[in-house]
């Protein structure tokens, strides 16, 4: 396993400003920025890094350098072109609010279809097209294909931008450049992916854009946000995830650990105002939303059978090992193409999909109905996969790419309502937990 831990560079003077920065060069880090990229070195300091690629662009070497001061390693950061940030020459510079009002078209393609934003870019031999995020696109896959032979099996740091680091995120994961603002990378906020091999092998998104190392419960909301934010939590650990033993709808209550770890996601949680609670209706989800909203005593605990996990049928209380007997070949087939896969008197992931996929947008639909903000919804580790797979506009196919850690909380917004797509702004945070930047969580079979 190839480890790529990805941050964002800190606060720059263009970002309190609400500049484009793009490629221009003129932007440094504020005070603020460099207290905050000591808060990140800091938070890694106990990871063993082989080697650290940096952006040559200032706010982001100089990021990568105060984090380096904090690490116990004598490896120099290295800059990569690769690395450098979406290139947007006709508004850099400028203030946001200015572009809106010189260029409203290309600014509302920008925002609603990103990979069709084009610009015209002269040059000595004349003038050429350029597509912003597209050319963004194939920079990351560059970047993956250069340094991922270099380090199999190793622990590398990446310091980027906000639009580098989506693309990277998003070319590993498979993620349209369509979807180039569904995923959200806030400054200093950290990434986490684990590469089994080269781009295109199999590779799993550990976490996205935590950023509880700065002091922060959760990412702020996007300006002038507008719809509902859900916090998707998976259930604490039982002791069949202890053991490694496959539960599906098998009513598993919550083991010691996994209620000290609800306890702690609430602990997490206590000060987010919290105005709706959804919970699959199985034992430990129940269990774990209740403990919960013990900080929230106003808030009612609604039922949703459509979140309960895959029934893996005959699977069911059983380890790999029996099942490697009884079904020779299927496990492996449900690792590597989960989608063809039908549990013996189960279900299969399509079904799963669809159920999941109703209950969601249901709750999603009544939230904004009725005007309310912000709400938690309990689930399972598949069901939570399903949904995030939806969400960002990928099929079941990769179903494995995302961790869901015990206890974990994934934050997703709609900031548009349902006119919009989702953004999300940060996944499988376990920092609450105790283990760090890194998921230290049992997770279970699955």
């Amino acid at each position: 396993m190839t480890r790529v831990i990805i941050v964002r560079h800190a606060q720059s003077t263009y970002n309190t400003e609400k500049r484009i920065q793009g490629r221009t060069d003129t932007s440094t880090l504020t005070e603020k920025g460099r207290n905050d990229a000591a808060l990140i070195g800091k938070a890694l300091s106990n990871i063993s890094f082989h080697a650290i690629y940096s952006s040559p662009l200032q706010r982001a070497k100089q990021t990568a350098n105060i984090i380096h001061s904090s690490l116990e390693s004598n490896i120099v950061p290295q800059t990569s072109d690769r690395l450098l940030e979406v290139d947007l020459p006709a508004w850099e510079g400028m203030l946001s609010a200015e572009v809106k009002q010189k260029f409203p078209e290309d600014y509302r393609i920008w925002h609603e279809q990103p990979h069709q934003l084009q610009m015209v870019v002269k040059e000595a031999q004349g003038s050429r097209e350029h597509f912003p995020v597209l050319a963004l696109y194939e920079q990351a896959r560059q970047f993956w294909q250069e340094i991922l032979p270099r380090h199999q099996g190793e622990t590398i740091l990446v310091v980027g931008h906000n639009g580098i680091n989506r693309a990277l995120i998003s070319t590993a994961l498979g993620i349209s450049p369509s979807r180039y603002h569904s995923i959200q990378q806030s400054n200093c906020g950290i990434s986490v992916l684990n590469f089994s091999g080269g781009l295109g092998d199999s590779v799993q998104l550990e976490s996205m854009n935590q950023t509880q190392h700065l002091g922060e419960t959760l990412p702020s909301l996007r300006p002038k946000h507008q719809g509902v934010r859900l916090l998707l939590v998976r259930h604490g650990e039982t002791e069949w995830n202890r053991q490694g033993r496959f539960q599906g709808q098998i009513d598993v209550p919550l083991n010691d650990n996994g209620r000290l770890q609800a306890q702690k996601a609430a602990e997490f949680l206590k000060d987010i105002a919290l105005d709706f609670a959804v919970t699959s209706p199985m034992q430990r989800p129940k269990e774990t939303a209740q403990i919960i909203l013990k900080h929230h005593p106003d808030v009612n605990l609604e039922l949703q059978d459509g979140l309960r996990e895959i029934s893996h049928g005959l699977w069911e209380g059983k380890f790999e090992t029996e099942i490697d007997q009884e079904f020779p070949g299927e496990l492996h087939r449900w690792r590597t193409v989960p989608a063809e896969v039908q549990m013996p008197d189960g279900e299969n992931l399509q079904q799963v999909w669809e159920r999941s996929a109703i209950a969601w947008q249901l709750l999603v639909q009544a939230a904004l109905t009725k005007g309310l903000q912000t709400g938690i919804v309990v689930a399972h580790d598949a069901t939570n996969k399903s949904l995030l797979c939806q969400i960002l506009g990928l099929s079941a196919e990769n179903f494995w790419n995302f961790r869901q850690g015990n206890g974990a909380v994934s934050v997703i917004d709609y900031p548009s309502g349902l006119s919009g797509l989702p953004v999300l702004q940060a996944m499988n945070i376990t920092a609450h937990l105790g283990g760090g930047v890194l998921d230290k969580t049992a997770a279970g079979a699955l």
